[in-house]
């Protein structure tokens, strides 16, 4: 049975579609705010940002750093959708961790091999605006997301980039899900041993080293996936 977040989130995510289907929401033009949309419906910035993931990983809207959100110039003509399945949140979350470690383990070891002087910066920038966000108070999803989207652009391989892309905060389990209660940590201690993981994968990537980069990102999301899977069963 689906929890009251996850149906407020599937309403918003159905009336979005539906503006869209009838043009209220033309191709390229820009969603209401992340304000707007939470004084229109009534719900929290976590439930509008869950439909926001929804409909970004069934490829109709696609979102423009310090811009916003847009519909995507062909949404309903996506070859490839990946959208929530029917069981609970969290075997969802598990599912999506298995495909990240098949994308994301090879992503570290090629950016490993060809990272850039620039994109280790990039990465360096990430890791502080989490640490930064730790400290805050915050969830740290948008750092987390900058920190993988740099090691997929660090291949050098624009597929990669665009898949990152097009899944964005679907890939990450704590957008629908409250993990640092799963993982019995303090929200700050959770976060945090998350980015020390990202650290070491970052260490690895700046020495070059391919091996070590896939192994640290491995540990990184089997850590994650076994942390919920150990939940389910409890």
């Amino acid at each position: 049975m689906r929890n009251r977040r996850d149906s407020l989130s599937q309403r918003i995510v159905e009336a979005v579609q539906d503006r869209i289907r009838d043009g209220s929401y033309g191709p390229g033009q820009k969603l209401p705010t992340e304000h707007e949309l939470i004084g229109e419906f009534g719900v929290s910035r976590t439930v509008i940002r869950e439909a926001i993931a929804n409909l970004r990983a069934n490829g109709l809207v696609t979102p423009r750093q310090g811009v916003g959100v847009f519909v995507t110039d062909q949404p309903f003509a996506q070859p490839f959708v990946l959208a929530a399945g029917n069981g609970d949140a969290v075997h969802e979350a598990v599912a999506v961790l298995e495909l990240r470690i098949a994308l994301e383990v090879e992503t570290a070891g090629l950016a490993a091999a060809r990272r850039t002087p620039e994109i280790l910066v990039t990465m360096r920038e990430a890791l502080k605006r989490m640490d930064e966000a730790i400290a805050a108070g915050d969830d740290a999803i948008e750092a987390d997301l900058a920190f993988h989207r740099a090691i997929a652009a660090a291949t050098e391989n624009y597929h990669f980039v665009n898949l990152f892309n097009y899944l964005g905060e679907f890939l990450m389990p704590r957008s629908r899900l409250n993990t640092s209660l799963i993982a019995h940590e303090s929200r700050k201690d959770y976060l945090r041993h998350i980015n020390d993981e990202h650290q070491r994968v970052f260490d690895a990537i700046a020495a070059g080293d391919s091996e070590a980069a896939r192994g640290a990102m491995r540990l990184h999301l089997m850590g994650s996936k076994e942390r919920l899977r150990a939940s389910a069963s409890e």
